[in-house]
C-alpha cells in the first residue's frame, strides 16, 4: 500500500481524506504537476515547481511554494514506495472553506496539499518502438491552457474518443491548426526542421518541451515555433509529443495517415537520448 502526503502528514493511501468542500472537488479550482522518477531521482523537478508557482500566481492564490519543502517531500515519497521509475503527482487546491460558494473563501483559508506517488515505466517502453497513433479532434478547453489546473474533463474525454476510434492519443485543433495533445506538445519535422506551436495561452508551457528544443539546439537542429495544421502534420517527415512522463513519443500515424515511413523517425529518437542523458546529470 503507497504512502501519499497529504496536509503536512505521511499516511496510508487508503486512510487520506479531503472535505466534501473542498474546492478542487467542487470547482475544480486546483493546479497540479507532475515530476518523473527514474533511478529514484526526480528529472526536472525546479521547472516543475517553478510553473506549479506560477500557475498558483495566475488563480490568485497567495500561497508561495518553498523548493525545499517540496524537495523534501517528493525525496521521502520516493524512498517510503520505495519508488525506482514512475511519477510524483502534486496537487494545490484553494481548500475547504466549510461550504459550497463561488467567490473565494478567506484570504487564510489553508490550501489543500496533496502528493502521491505512481509506478510506471518511462525508460525502455514499447512506445519507444512502435510510436503511437493519434486522431484529430476539435480544440474545447477553457482559454487559459498555460495554467496546469485540474479541469482535464475534455482532455479526457478527447483521450476516451481516440480510444473508441482505435488510437492512442488525440491532438487538438484550433481553427483547423493543432494545439496539442490530451496531456502533451505536438511536434512534426518536415526537411529536417523541428516545428512545434509557439508559447501562449493556447497550449502548456511544457517542462519537457523547454528541455527538449534545448536539446535540439545542441545538436544544431532547426526550430521553427508556430502553428501548423493539421495537413502539414499528415505531410510531415516524423511526428512526435513530448510529456514529463513520455519525454519524446514518436507518432506514427495521424487520422489514419502514416507520418514517414510510419516508424519512429531518427529526429526524435535523438532527442530522446540525449534529453535523459542531459536530464539525468541534473536530476536531484
Amino acid at each position: 500500500m503507497r504512502t501519499v502526503y497529504l496536509n503536512g502528514d505521511y499516511v496510508p493511501e487508503n486512510e487520506a481524506r479531503i472535505s466534501i468542500f473542498d474546492r478542487g472537488f467542487l470547482f475544480a479550482d486546483g493546479v497540479y504537476e507532475v515530476t518523473t522518477v527514474v533511478d529514484g531521482k526526480l528529472i526536472g523537478f525546479d521547472g516543475h515547481i517553478e510553473r506549479l508557482q506560477r500557475s498558483l500566481k495566475e488563480l490568485d492564490y497567495t500561497y508561495k511554494v518553498e523548493r525545499e519543502k517540496f524537495l523534501t517531500i517528493h525525496r521521502e515519497l520516493v524512498s517510503r514506495n520505495s519508488l525506482d521509475q514512475g511519477m510524483i503527482y502534486l496537487q494545490i487546491t484553494r481548500g475547504n472553506p466549510d461550504d459550497r460558494d463561488f467567490e473565494f473563501p478567506p484570504i487564510d483559508t489553508p490550501v489543500t496539499i496533496v502528493l502521491f506517488t505512481q509506478k510506471k515505466q518511462v525508460v525502455g517502453t514499447a512506445t519507444e518502438v512502435k510510436g503511437l497513433s493519434v486522431i484529430s479532434i476539435d480544440d474545447l478547453r477553457w482559454g487559459r491552457r498555460d495554467i496546469k489546473t485540474v479541469q482535464l474533463l475534455y482532455p479526457s474525454l478527447a483521450k476516451m474518443e481516440a480510444k473508441t476510434r482505435g488510437a492512442d492519443d488525440a491532438w487538438l485543433m484550433q481553427d483547423g491548426f493543432v494545439t496539442e495533445g490530451t496531456s502533451n506538445n505536438a511536434y512534426i519535422v518536415k526537411d529536417g526542421k523541428i516545428i512545434t506551436r509557439d508559447l501562449s495561452k493556447d497550449i502548456l508551457h511544457g517542462i519537457t518541451r523547454k528541455s527538449v528544443l534545448a536539446c535540439a539546439r545542441l545538436l544544431q537542429m532547426e526550430v521553427e515555433e508556430r502553428p501548423f495544421t493539421i495537413e502539414e502534420a499528415y505531410t510531415a517527415d516524423e511526428a512526435f509529443s513530448t510529456s514529463a512522463s513520455g519525454f519524446t513519443n514518436p507518432v506514427v500515424t495521424i487520422d489514419g495517415n502514416k507520418i514517414g515511413s510510419g516508424t519512429p523517425g531518427p529526429v526524435g529518437d535523438k532527442l530522446r537520448a540525449l534529453y535523459l542523458e542531459e536530464n539525468m546529470k541534473a536530476a536531484v
